[in-house]
């Protein structure tokens, strides 16, 4: 495994980190006994940053890491991300980032992932009704109290990167990216390089898409994706035609699609650090592997030609999905 530094800091991360949620929360059936497998294949091969939230699976899924955290809690570099609380009579999670909450959800996720500090604690979303320094200077006085190492934010904008920033040193900044989500190319990856903060991709492969093994039209219909509009019939033909496109790129390079596409990410910068997710060994394998593929102009140049030939791929998140992200 390669590593990357953590911000402005001296923490070593592996460069491809490991997403938890898919675990047990939002992609189909879980599976405990090959999750745990899974997490602790993932330190034999060095991938040391594992990252959950609270609100994956209602807390079971940092619960579910404290399984393997209780013996190697020295090995693993920790993140979980807190807001979002279950309102069921709204239909729907809604978000809260105000000072009194956050003393109250730190205290859960330290309980459940059995642990007396967090190494990255991360706000998931900025909570459009609570100034963002209010919501910073609360997390920071987690760090004086030594429950919290470093700070991140989620889906945050740069305006509010910024002004995060200023109150705090924010290490950490992670959105979605990959090669269908590129809008953090605008202006939250260089400014994250401006100012010395790790950008932390998720779903690097799409959600799959750019595996090039997922049939959409056999998720469960428990499956997250199926609330997505990438994954819905307008945008199958497209897709299906670009990833096998993309996989005949990956097979010139003897690689496989989902590693090519983790190598693309890597490729945007030494400060980006993905960590797509996966519940299953095999596919932990496979992506620790992509560390290893390089990149020439021309491979980044077929790239780019094949994602013009078809642009029609969906958007990723639904309207109200979409409100939920920062773009202040």
């Amino acid at each position: 495994m390669k590593y990357r530094s953590l911000g402005s800091t001296e923490e070593k991360l592996s460069a491809i980190g490991l997403g938890c949620m898919g675990m047990n929360h939002a992609y189909g059936t879980p599976d405990d006994k090959e999750s745990i497998a899974t997490l602790e294949l993932a330190l034999d091969l060095g991938i040391n940053f594992w990252d959950t939230a609270d609100i994956y699976a209602a807390g079971e899924n940092e619960a579910l890491l404290a399984r393997v955290l209780k013996s190697k809690r020295q090995e693993v570099f920790l993140a979980t991300k807190f807001g979002f609380v279950s309102n069921p009579g709204a239909g729907n999670a809604q978000f809260d980032g105000s000072p009194a909450y956050i003393k109250i959800a730190v205290e859960r996720s330290l309980k459940r992932l059995g642990t007396d500090v967090i190494d990255l604690y991360y706000a998931h979303r900025v909570d459009p009704n609570v100034p963002i320094e209010d919501t910073v200077g609360a997390m920071s006085e987690l760090v004086k109290a030594g429950k919290v190492r470093y700070l991140g934010l989620s889906e945050a904008s740069v305006t509010s990167l910024r002004k995060a920033h200023a109150v705090h040193p924010i290490s950490a900044l992670q959105s979605e990216y990959s090669l269908l989500t590129r809008e953090a190319e605008n202006n939250v990856l260089p400014v994250c390089k401006e100012l010395g903060i790790s950008f932390v991709p998720f779903s690097p492969l799409a959600r799959g898409l750019m595996t090039n093994t997922l049939d959409v039209s056999k998720l469960d219909d428990s499956d997250f994706r199926k609330s997505l509009p990438r994954y819905q019939e307008a945008y199958k033909a497209n897709n299906e035609n670009l990833a096998n496109g993309f996989a005949e790129i990956a097979a010139g390079k003897n690689h496989s699609a989902a590693q090519l596409a983790l190598a693309w990410v890597l490729a945007q910068g030494e400060h980006v650090i993905p960590i797509p997710g996966t519940k299953r060994r095999k596919y932990l394998l496979e992506n620790a592997d992509a560390v290893d593929l390089q990149l020439s102009d021309d491979d980044l140049k077929a790239i780019d030609d094949l994602l013009a030939t078809y642009p029609n791929t969906g958007a990723r998140y639904s309207e109200s999905q979409n409100k939920l992200v920062d773009r202040t």
